[in-house]
């Protein structure tokens, strides 16, 4: 049986909502933040050692990274479920979203974590005018524009259709759920992209997003 080490308020959230979608019997070991520094507990290196989550256990088998975790569940257990057909526009639009997900939307949302704490973090009172001045600098030169091309990309695919890689929701609607919700947490994604909202709001509603939600524990990115 499929063990997930879940770190609460975290991208392993997927995980357990891929699981729900396909029915799929898993356990949930769950860790906690540390409340100071926000980082995963030590715990967590001694079943992957580079103690991240979301990252699963399967008999002998350990797989980290969330796209990996999907395309291994998906291989293994989905048995032609939420993934396009082999060759299909559908399914190259899928492995798209697949890797956009990390490779693309989540550096940037990063990013503007880090520079918009930079911004309040304490320090010396004359080096706090320098430190704001460069977040300040390379949030308005680098992140916040590439966040924005971002978001109009996504409202712009899905304009073409109401899932991301077509007509059907796939297994990329689970892997981009996080950059999203991050988004619409504290990236600008708001009522002038009317698409992705609606996005938002359907995955919301399923019931395996809900279902994994109470399994999971908080989870406070779960806001349309």
């Amino acid at each position: 049986m499929i063990t997930v080490h879940h770190l609460n308020n975290s991208r392993s959230q997927r995980v357990l909502w891929l699981l729900e979608e396909l029915g799929i019997a898993y356990e949930i070991k769950h860790y906690q933040r540390d409340p100071d520094t926000m980082l995963a507990p030590p715990e967590l290196r001694q079943v992957h050692p580079l103690g991240k989550s979301p990252v699963i256990t399967d008999g002998d088998i350990t797989v980290a990274e969330t796209g990996a975790i999907i395309e291994y569940v998906m291989e293994r257990y989905g048995n032609g479920r939420l993934v396009p057909a082999a060759g299909s526009p559908e399914h190259l639009r899928y492995r798209y979203w697949l890797h956009f997900a990390e490779g693309s939307a989540m550096p940037p949302l990063l990013l503007k974590l880090v520079f918009e704490r930079i911004k309040s973090t304490r320090m010396p009172f004359f080096a706090k005018p320098i430190a704001k001045a460069i977040a300040n600098k390379v949030l308005g030169s680098l992140v916040e524009p590439n966040l924005k091309r971002q978001l109009d990309f996504i409202e712009a695919e899905l304009q073409r259709s109401a899932w991301l890689a077509g007509a059907e929701f796939s297994a990329a609607d689970v892997q981009m759920s996080f950059p999203l919700e991050a988004a619409r947490q504290r990236a600008g994604l708001d009522a002038s992209r009317p698409k992705a909202l609606a996005w938002l709001a359907n995955i919301h509603a399923r019931p395996a997003y809900q279902r994994a939600l109470e399994r999971g524990g908080p989870y406070s990115f779960a806001n349309d």
